[in-house]
């Protein structure tokens, strides 16, 4: 009898026709691997530094203002810079996590932030509060990068929506922690409020720079050093079976170039598994696969910034007194109803990704945030057109800038990150996760640091119209451009692309032949429990 053909996390692989009647039991959903549960919440948190540091700036500037006697476009610059410096980190971060691991730079991460959040809590002046930027940036710019590529290389297959959306949700819980910051130090006085603020940001880099030591390496690290005995071991832990962590084990070690036969604890691996030559493979001649790759991890993550996230998070003090708030403490207030939106619906989001998949949550996510967008400008439009107070205008705009957080929140933040670290091949993940990151940092400070300005030349009603239109153009981008990737391991991942927008064919085509596949092998295993009962 010819071997039947089992299907493994989207794997199609042939084994021996040996069956028994637990064999035809169905099949239980796997239990959450409470191991890589745990390693994915440690290398996650390497995210709340940069939701801290945007939730507490957006309170902090407006002391920072008063007490240095800075200019606006002077706090525009403070505001949004650090995400441009965090690109020095994003790119050199690729390089460095192949170089020391994964683990060891996450730990890295921590500790330059606290450097960072230290140089600002103990600035003196604009130039030294702008240089302990820098340092944090940089902090910031490695955390980004190396956080969900640590998740994604850890995950099972059926988790690993729910994992690698962990970095989104220690972000946004990040900047709920800096709204509370800026409530809690807002009653002392101006020139040390907002120097706490950013101070004590230290705290959670050195409580992640301690619990990241007990994390075991990325199992795909280990591969790429030869050292398949340490990934093994990992795998075991971090698998749903032993049976997936054995195939997980050969697509690796195939991914890497290294022989299936090969079974040795340490074996000598071709240089290019280093990360050599991987900015060819990338950006000079790429395969049609690696090219909407690229095009699809830089794409989401730059519409992610570009539809004005970090506009409304960074800004929402500036938001509601457009809106009529006046009061500093009523501001503070509703900026952290914002901070709560979002740190809720991401949790929601973490629990639907491996449900009901990545593109419906996208898609939903950006049409919620178009609306919020569009309906957000009508209403400020009138508020900046009337001369009396309009409560019903300024509660609109407060459950319209909460509708957007949570919008953005189930999808489009979560999946960018999600996304982005799961669809490169072994070999180009760490750079190519670092491009995706860099593209999201660079859009970011680029709207962080305009949006004053844009507002003044276009209305703030205006903004939002514009946030609005990016958004609608980014829907389009995601529907034609990107495939569902739900299931797939991630070194079956290159199949699904290459054909760009006419990716559904071919998905259509792959689908088709599975679905062969597996009738063949239920006609061998009815053929078998007949035989049984008449025997």
């Amino acid at each position: 009898m010819a071997d039947r053909k089992v299907e493994t996390n989207g794997i199609s692989r042939a084994h021996p026709p040996q069956t028994s009647l637990a064999d035809f039991d169905p099949q239980k959903k796997p239990k959450r691997n409470k191991f890589a549960f745990a390693c994915a919440i440690l290398a996650s948190m390497t995210s709340i530094l940069l939701g801290y540091d945007i939730g507490v700036m957006s309170g902090a500037i407006m002391y920072i203002k008063d007490d240095l006697k800075c200019t606006e476009v002077e706090m525009e610059i403070l505001a949004g810079i650090i995400n441009l410096y965090s690109l020095i980190g994003s790119f050199v971060a690729g390089r460095t996590s192949d170089w020391i691991g994964r683990r060891y730079t996450i730990v890295l991460a921590g500790a330059i932030f606290f450097s960072g959040a230290i140089l600002m809590g103990f600035a003196t002046n604009y130039t030294f509060l702008m240089f302990g930027r820098f340092v944090a940036g940089i902090g910031v710019g490695y955390a980004l990068m190396i956080a969900p590529v640590y998740t994604a290389e850890v995950s099972p297959a059926s988790s690993r929506g729910f994992f690698t959306s962990f970095p989104e949700v220690f972000i946004n819980s990040g900047v709920l922690l800096g709204y509370v910051s800026n409530y809690a130090f807002s009653k002392l006085p101006r020139n040390l409020g907002w120097r706490f603020m950013l101070g004590v940001g230290a705290i959670p880099s050195v409580i992640l720079g301690v619990g990241v030591l007990a994390m075991p390496e990325s199992p795909r690290w280990l591969v790429m050093q030869g050292r398949l005995g340490d990934a093994k071991r990992v795998l075991d832990k971090t698998s749903d079976s032993k049976e997936e962590a054995q195939i997980r084990l050969a697509d690796i070690k195939e991914a890497a170039g290294i022989p299936e036969h090969c079974t040795d604890d340490v074996v000598q691996v071709t240089k290019h598994s280093h990360g050599e030559g991987v900015w060819k493979e990338l950006l000079l001649h790429p395969t049609p696969a690696v090219r909407h790759i690229l095009i699809a991890a830089v794409g989401i993550h730059f519409f992610q910034q570009a539809s004005g996230i970090d506009a409304v998070v960074l800004y929402s003090p500036e938001i509601f007194e457009k809106a009529g708030i006046k009061s500093d403490n009523d501001k503070l207030l509703a900026t952290m109803a914002v901070g709560f939106a979002k740190t809720i619906f991401i949790l929601v989001a973490t629990f639907l990704l491996d449900r009901i998949g990545r593109r419906p949550l996208l898609l939903s996510s950006v049409a919620g945030m178009i609306f919020s967008l569009a309906t957000l400008g009508v209403t400020l439009t009138i508020i900046d057109h009337s001369h009396e107070k309009l409560t019903w205008a300024v509660a609109i705009c407060i459950a319209m800038v909460l509708a957007f957080v949570a919008s953005f929140s189930i999808g489009m933040g979560p999946i960018a990150w999600v996304y982005s670290s799961e669809i490169f091949p072994l070999k180009l993940r760490a750079q190519g996760t670092s491009m995706g990151t860099a593209m999201n940092r660079v859009v970011s400070g680029v709207i962080s640091m305009t949006f004053i300005s844009l507002y003044k030349a276009i209305t703030i009603g205006g903004a939002f119209f514009l946030f609005a239109g990016i958004a609608t153009v980014s829907w389009v981008f995601f529907f034609t451009m990107l495939p569902e990737t739900q299931g797939r391991t991630l070194e079956d991942m290159e199949v699904l692309f290459g054909k760009f927008h006419k990716w559904r064919s071919a998905n259509a085509m792959l689908k088709s032949n599975k679905t062969k596949e597996t009738k063949g092998s239920d006609v061998n295993t009815n053929a078998q429990i007949q035989l049984r009962t008449q025997g």
